[in-house]
């Protein structure tokens, strides 16, 4: 490799390395916007929202941006979110904890067996379901465990925990689908991938 090569690549490093901090920073103070609109929608008389768009917001800032902005967006947005959620701070934590649960997997997944971290790998949709599934499936054992230490704490019946933790499962389900879906439709359907490349 010659040396302007050398420079070219590691000025493109550098541009890339800021964008995705840009783009996480960017997508963490957006998710905080769309807390607002999420006070609105329908949720379960434990406060559970049917639907979630700031998960959603993180997810699509980590299929542009890639892993380093899908982190740093939730970091962000769940700072943003703690003075603002009346659930704080167990909410955003919950939020966050979900989030990154259901997609670090598929950064893992990606690294480590198919030697291939890019939007890309994620664009296949075999891949994209398998590593969801997996996600979802990390995102529910941690999120029950989380979930029976809130309840307990919180002084309800433990005669009825068995029923909550089937909701809590069941509603972890829910929301990964709309969390994978969702973002996967907008990113690669809308193409905007191709637009960015930028992992």
């Amino acid at each position: 490799m010659s040396e302007t090569e050398e420079k070219e690549s590691v000025m493109s490093q550098k541009s890339r390395l800021t964008l995705q901090i840009a783009g996480g920073a960017i997508f963490g103070a957006l998710s905080l916007v769309l807390a607002f609109l999420a006070a609105f929608l329908p949720r379960t008389p434990e406060g559970f929202a049917y639907f979630d768009p700031i998960s959603i917001i993180w997810v699509i800032c980590y299929l542009i941006f890639g892993p380093l902005a899908g982190l740093i967006s939730a970091i962000i947005g769940m700072l943003l979110l703690m003075p603002f959620d009346p659930f704080a701070p167990i909410g955003p934590l919950m939020k966050f904890t979900a989030t990154t649960a259901l997609i670090l997997p598929s950064y893992l997944l990606m690294r480590y067996i198919k030697k291939d971290v890019s939007s890309g790998t994620l664009k296949e949709p075999k891949i994209y379901a398998t590593y969801g599934v997996i996600g979802i499936i990390v995102r529910i054992a941690i999120m029950v465990p989380f979930n029976i230490v809130i309840y307990l704490a919180l002084g309800y019946p433990s005669e009825l925990l068995g029923s909550y933790l089937i909701f809590v499962v069941l509603f972890n389900i829910l929301q990964s689908v709309w969390d994978l879906v969702i973002p996967y439709l907008i990113v690669y359907g809308a193409k905007i991938d191709e637009k960015f490349e930028i992992w």
